[in-house]
């Protein structure tokens, strides 16, 4: 079971949000819309999706990762490495 299970009802709901905040900007463009005023709402969405991301991390630290440096071993080691290679790609984008 996936550690973001518990939340998931919760997490399908922000991603939701987030594409309907798409689906916004895409209506502002065919409207043609100020580009300040889209660039505002390209922030708002921006800011969904890292605030969904840090959630969903936060549950693998504390679920997937915590997990296996209980057993330790190399299945610790990976799941650190891949923790941690997840945080660098949220920090780059």
């Amino acid at each position: 079971m996936a550690g973001y299970t518990h939340a998931k009802e919760d997490h399908l709901r922000r991603l939701r949000r987030a594409e309907g905040q798409v689906r916004g900007l895409q209506r502002m463009v065919e409207d043609d819309k100020y580009c300040i005023d889209i660039l505002t709402q390209v922030s708002a969405a921006t800011s969904a999706l890292q605030s969904f991301a840090l959630s969903l991390l936060e549950e693998h630290l504390a679920h997937c990762v915590a997990e296996a440096t209980v057993k330790g071993g190399p299945e610790a080691d990976a799941k650190i490495k891949e923790a941690s290679d997840a945080i660098a790609r949220l920090v780059r984008s």
